[in-house]
């Protein structure tokens, strides 16, 4: 029976995840696609190229927020009383936490309203991180937000966002170091080594266009006739 709550978990994850916000944010204070105007991607980054940066920060909080809405899910499926009932522990329970914030991110990358085409998940990553261990999520978020809008290139920000992220809850739940609340469960290290793998392979084109010298940056001026709505957005 715990396979059925895990079931109604990654569901539950991935259409929370599926929402395409960046497209919806973009119409509403620009009336257009934001896939047809520069890099033709719907992340916070062209969004913000698109339709400023009120409506990028939009974004991104509610990017963060259906991650985090599908952790809460998850974390009161297993503690409800038929949970208890069929013995579901706090490791399991914690598992699922970090299952539903992965559908979520899958949700984002391969949305189920765009023909499973999607974002690269940033966002998602660090809004499931935040109810798991908010303390990494803080540290590996702001770094992201302030290397992208020091350098300008957002993509560089997040793989380093990211990376750290998962280095400071590698060393917090190994040193069993106590920030503001209980070491971190191992298991939400692997959320974080699988979320930081799966967001450095998909800005490998970033990271090419980064050692090119040819990355976008994010104060560049927006271009209409951008990549068809099938392209994958970010």
């Amino acid at each position: 029976m715990i396979a059925v709550l895990f079931s109604a978990t990654v569901l539950i994850g991935y259409l929370l995840g599926s929402i395409p916000f960046g497209l919806i944010i973009g119409k509403a204070f620009t009336g257009k696609d934001v896939r047809q105007i520069g890099s033709g991607k719907i992340g916070m980054t062209n969004v913000m190229r698109a339709a400023g940066k009120k409506a990028a920060a939009l974004s991104l909080l509610l990017d963060m927020a259906k991650s985090a809405l599908a952790v809460l899910c998850a974390h009161l499926i297993f503690s409800s009383p038929y949970a208890e009932s069929i013995g579901v522990t706090s490791t399991v329970r914690e598992s699922a936490m970090a299952v539903a914030a992965l559908s979520a991110i899958g949700g984002h990358t391969w949305s189920v309203f765009l023909r499973f085409k999607g974002g690269r998940g940033v966002g998602t990553f660090i809004g499931g991180l935040f109810v798991m261990y908010w303390q990494a999520a803080v540290i590996g978020g702001g770094l992201m937000l302030l290397i992208g809008i020091r350098t300008r290139y957002m993509s560089m920000g997040s793989i380093i966002g990211a990376v750290t992220a998962f280095i400071v809850l590698m060393s917090f739940s190994i040193l069993q170091i106590q920030l503001f609340g209980p070491y971190p469960a191992f298991v939400y290290v692997l959320y974080a080594m699988v979320g930081a793998i799966f967001i450095y392979v998909i800005h490998r084109d970033n990271v090419i266009r980064l050692f090119n010298g040819t990355e976008r940056r994010i104060d560049e001026k927006p271009k209409t006739g951008g990549p068809p709505p099938s392209c994958t957005p970010t």
